[in-house]
């Protein structure tokens, strides 16, 4: 059986990600079911955009180890990671995937903190007296 593996990141999170032709079958960090670890419909419709786009929602079976970052930048890298094992999986399945965006590495990181600040940007209330 062939064993797709690929890795995705976004903000703090890194997903590594396991595809294996079947039916379907999600396992998030052991949890079946993406609604079972993602809780939210937003957050799986996100990671499901390029299996719909592809039009392989039914074809293929994903193991996903996903930690670091909040639920939200975890989904975006598993998003990622589904994106790149398709398109080891299958280069024809590249031009769809780099017009739906999901090729794309989003580099936005959090900014570090300033000395004197309150935040990386934010400062404390200013005082004239």
């Amino acid at each position: 059986m062939e064993v797709y593996v690929s890795v995705g990141r976004r903000k703090g999170a890194i997903a590594r990600v396991r595809m294996t032709p079947g039916n379907g079958k999600v396992v998030i960090n052991g949890k079946e079911g993406m609604l079972n670890y993602f809780k939210r419909e937003t957050l799986k419709m996100d990671i499901e955009q390029p299996l719909v786009m592809t039009d392989s929602v039914d074809k293929y079976d994903f193991n996903i180890r996903v930690n670091g970052g909040g639920l939200s930048g975890q989904a975006g890298a598993v998003r990622l990671g589904i994106a790149r094992a398709l398109l080891t999986y299958s280069e024809d399945y590249r031009k769809m995937l780099r017009q739906g965006g999901f090729l794309t590495r989003d580099p936005r990181e959090k900014e570090r903190k300033k000395y004197g600040l309150a935040k990386a940007r934010k400062r404390f209330q200013f005082s004239k007296r």
